[in-house]
This record gives structure tokens, C-alpha cells and sequence, in this order.
């Protein structure tokens, strides 16, 4: 259940000097971080500030340039770096001008700053939007959002609001906020070697894939998005389920942290099922799976419970992840379908108004896929119970199985989802980077990814609305007729990745 072929040896010769690779992947976090000081998303500029300023053409150059040169050193060297080490100060070398950057890709962190501002001053996130709620620097928040109720869990409007309490101002918020995602971008850090081998994937490859990619680099740290607070937690209680299986209080510890993850975005629910596979300690029962994976189910329960309660924020976080589809883009493939569908609607005069239609239908097909992944993981370890010397078997098997299937839970969660951005492929990328031994089909769309947006927060596809709809759409129809009766290839490939 981790993909078909293993990657090459760790004699494989690297495509291109590792040095190479290094300084051009580094040209193009330098031009990114410039790009952000021309036409980032700065405080102020809440006009599309590419299409309407002077510097327009040489911030989108600047851009494109630096996305190609840092997707490219990332893609060049999949298979692995030349070194665990070696990916670690890579990584960390071409986050810095990043770290050093505006805020880029995205004005969301202006969004966090006001939510936080609002619980602060005792109004309900979730009830009232951030212009409604008075919060002095409404004007930074991108306008499609002033309006709408926070997405987000309790755990990361109390952050918020701490980040609110510290910074003081606007700026200092933002800065504030942006450490707790780099924060949380170094807790995935060190949690990735202990679950590479503990699924057997070699530690060089997956600290690079986690790591290095642009999506994390612009994105999780130029960005500050709180996907990086919900990653650190999430792989971190995941290494304590790995590490500990079958004993009640660290599973306890885990479960909180899991909890917690939930409770900073929803998502990370979806992974909660494959923990309970890891939690199990020998062979694999109903029994089993209740009395190990109960201990993990009773830590994130008071975790998200305790502070949904004492926080004052009840369940109202509930209701407000409703209105993060709020926004129709081609980028989210049911989204896609229904827009063409409507396209071909108004053609002959009849609007079917089929986005809401095949948004539901894929929620539909997403719970469905979750249970067909999590009930052939749990089939593939039940048939380990029989074979000779088990227990050993078992043990490997365990953290294997259940790390990729949490991995492919969350890629199924992106493509089904209402509404998709780039830094939602962060999800599944840094889990199948430690579980994966085939890498292209989650590596290349990362990579395309990339290219989404731009450094004031422009959404490309808002630009090419309609072909890229019907490109999707395609590709949607491409997967369905070719991909779906192979993908049992991919599902129970049986090579074995290489140790580390």
C-alpha cells in the first residue's frame, strides 16, 4: 500500500551537481523575496498591485523567474539529495531570503491578524466578519473574506489572538505569526526522520520532498499560513503513535496533539483513522484497534473539546468551515465540472447551476474514498496476522501502511475538496514524502501548483476562468477513463522502499 516501485539506490548517481542544484534553487528564493518588496502583498496595496502599478511586468518576471528556478532545483533531485544532511541546509539555506520576504502569495495572514483582533476584543470570530467586527486594518484582509466568518479552529484563533496580544500592531502580528509557521514548519522538521524509518523511506528523499519545495518555502513560511501550525502537529503526534504503539499515555499524548491539529484546521480529522491503525500493538482485531486506537480518540476529544469550551468558542467553528468554498475557482476539479457544466448550460439557454450540485456529489465520493482507503489498510495488515514470525512483520508493516494511507487520505481530501490553493498540497505532500515509494503523482502537481498565484495574492486561475475549467475537466475525465481501473497498480505495489 505505499505505491509501486521503490526509488533507486542510494549509489544512484544525482542528474546534476548537488552544488549546482543548491545555488540556482537559492537565485530563485532571492528573486521570489525581491519580487514580494516590489509587489508583494503588502499592508496598503489592496489593489491588485500587478495589473496597476509601474513595476507590474518586472514583479511577475521576477516571480516566474524565481518560481521556475526553485521548483526546477526541487524537481531535478525527487529521487533524493545527496545527503539527509545535505537537504536539511539546502532547505533551510533557501528558506532564509524567504523568512526575510513581505508576506507573498497570499493576504490570509492579514486575515488571521484581524480574526484574532476580533476574539481579542470579545466579538465572535465565527459569527461576525472581520470588517463587521471593526478591526482597524480591515483594509490589508483581501476584500472576498472581510465579510466572511473564520474557517478556522478555536486552537488557531487563540493563537491569533496571541499573536495579536504580542505584536501590538500590524506589522508586528504579522511577524509574530509568521514565526509560529515557521515554528511549525520545524516541528515537521524534526519529526521526519523518525517517520521515514519508521515507514522505510530513505531519510535524504523525504527530508527533501517535505522540505525544500516551493510550496512550503513561499507558501507555508513567506505566506505564514496556519497549515504549517496544523502540519507540526499533526506528524508530531503521529511520531509519538509511531514510536509508542499500544501504551495508553503517550497514545493519550498523541491523541491531544492530534486534537489539536484538528482543532487548528479541520482537515486534519481525515488522518485520525490511520493513526488508530498505528496505535495497535501486535495483531491486528476490532478488539485491538478500540482498545489502542480508544486511547488516542479520548486525548483529541478533551483536546479540541477543552479548548472549543474554554476558549468560549463553543461549536461555532462548526458553521464557519462552511464558507471556505465560498469561493469558485477551476483549481478544485468538482468545482471544475460544475463550471463546465454550466458553460454548456448557457449555451443552449439553460443555467443548471451545478457547482453546488457536484461539490455534494464529491463530498459524497470523498467520504466513500476514505473508508475504501482506510478499509484496505486495515485489510492489509489484518492479513499479516496469519503469517509466519508476525509480530515482526507486523511491527514493520504498521507505521508503512498506516502513514500512507493518512498521506493518500489527505491528497483524496485536496482533490475532492469545494475549493483548492496551492498550499492545501502541502497536506499529503509531507506525509507521502515519508510513506510514498513512488513520488511523480503527488511531486508534479506540487510543482504545478507552484504556479498558482502570485506575490500580491492574485489567484492565476481567477485570470483564465474558463479554459482552465475545461482543462481540468479533462484531466478529471483523463483520470477517470485511464487512471482509475491502474490504480490498483499504485495501491498494492509491493516492492519495498530502501532502508535509510
Amino acid at each position: 500500500m505505499t505505491g509501486a516501485a521503490a526509488p533507486p539506490p542510494a549509489s544512484a548517481e544525482v542528474p546534476v551537481r548537488a552544488s549546482v542544484v543548491r545555488y540556482v534553487g537559492l537565485a530563485g528564493a532571492v528573486l521570489l523575496a525581491v519580487a514580494g518588496y516590489v509587489g508583494g502583498a503588502l499592508p496598503g496595496t489592496t489593489t491588485v498591485r500587478v495589473w496597476h502599478s509601474d513595476d507590474g511586468l518586472l514583479t511577475v518576471v521576477l516571480w516566474l523567474v524565481g518560481t521556475g528556478l526553485l521548483t526546477g532545483g526541487w524537481w531535478v533531485l525527487r529521487r533524493g539529495a545527496p545527503s539527509t544532511r545535505w537537504a536539511y541546509r539546502t532547505a533551510g539555506l533557501w528558506a532564509l531570503p524567504l523568512l526575510a520576504a513581505p508576506p507573498m502569495g497570499s493576504r490570509d495572514v492579514y486575515s488571521y491578524a484581524c480574526q484574532g483582533w476580533s476574539y481579542g476584543q470579545g466579538v465572535d470570530p465565527y459569527a461576525t466578519g472581520v470588517a463587521a467586527a471593526g478591526c482597524p486594518w480591515v483594509d490589508a484582509v483581501a476584500p472576498v473574506w472581510r465579510d466572511t466568518p473564520a474557517p478556522y479552529g478555536p486552537v488557531f484563533v487563540l493563537l491569533a489572538a496571541l499573536a495579536v496580544a504580542f505584536g501590538g500592531g500590524l506589522v508586528g502580528t504579522v511577524v509574530v505569526l509568521r514565526l509560529m509557521a515557521v515554528a511549525g514548519v520545524l516541528l515537521v522538521a524534526l519529526c521526519l526522520l523518525g517517520l521515514a524509518r519508521a515507514a522505510g523511506v530513505p531519510t535524504r528523499r523525504a527530508v527533501w520532498l517535505a522540505l525544500a519545495g516551493p510550496l512550503v518555502g513561499v507558501h507555508l513560511v513567506g505566506g505564514a499560513h496556519n497549515d504549517a501550525v496544523m502540519l507540526g502537529l499533526l506528524l508530531l503526534g503521529l511520531l509519538v503513535v509511531v514510536r509508542f504503539p499500544g501504551r495508553p499515555r503517550p497514545l493519550l499524548v498523541a491523541g491531544t496533539l492530534l486534537g489539536l491539529a484538528v482543532g487548528v484546521k479541520v482537515t486534519a480529522v481525515v488522518v485520525l483513522p490511520f493513526a488508530v491503525l498505528a496505535a495497535v500493538l501486535g495483531r491486528f482485531t476490532v478488539r485491538s484497534v478500540l482498545r489502542d486506537g480508544g486511547w488516542l480518540g479520548v486525548g483529541a476529544v478533551v483536546a479540541l473539546g477543552g479548548v472549543s469550551v474554554l476558549s468560549g468558542l463553543g461549536l461555532g467553528w462548526v458553521g464557519g468551515v462552511r464558507h471556505s468554498g465560498d469561493s469558485e475557482q477551476w483549481t478544485s476539479p468538482p468545482t471544475a465540472v460544475g463550471m463546465v457544466l454550466d458553460y454548456g448550460g448557457e449555451l443552449v439557454g439553460w443555467r443548471p447551476a451545478a457547482v453546488p450540485v457536484v461539490r455534494g456529489l464529491a463530498l459524497v465520493l470523498l467520504v466513500v474514498a476514505l473508508a475504501a482507503l482506510w478499509w484496505r489498510a486495515w485489510s492489509e495488515l489484518r492479513g499479516l496476522n496469519d503469517v509466519r514470525r508476525r509480530v515482526v512483520r507486523l511491527n514493520a508493516a504498521r507505521p508503512r501502511v498506516a502513514l500512507f494511507g493518512a498521506g493518500a487520505a489527505l491528497a483524496v481530501t485536496v482533490v475532492l475538496a469545494p475549493v483548492f490553493y496551492p498550499w492545501y498540497a502541502t497536506w499529503p505532500l509531507v506525509l507521502l514524502a515519508v510513506a510514498a515509494t513512488r513520488t511523480t503523482w503527488f511531486v508534479l502537481p506540487c510543482a504545478v501548483a507552484a504556479f498558482l498565484t502570485l506575490p500580491d495574492g492574485t489567484n492565476v486561475a481567477r485570470l483564465v476562468k474558463a479554459p482552465g475549467a475545461v482543462v481540468t475537466t479533462g484531466l478529471v475525465v483523463a483520470v477517470v477513463v485511464w487512471g482509475v481501473p491502474r490504480l490498483r497498480r499504485l495501491w498494492v505495489g509491493r516492492d519495498q522502499p530502501e532502508a535509510s
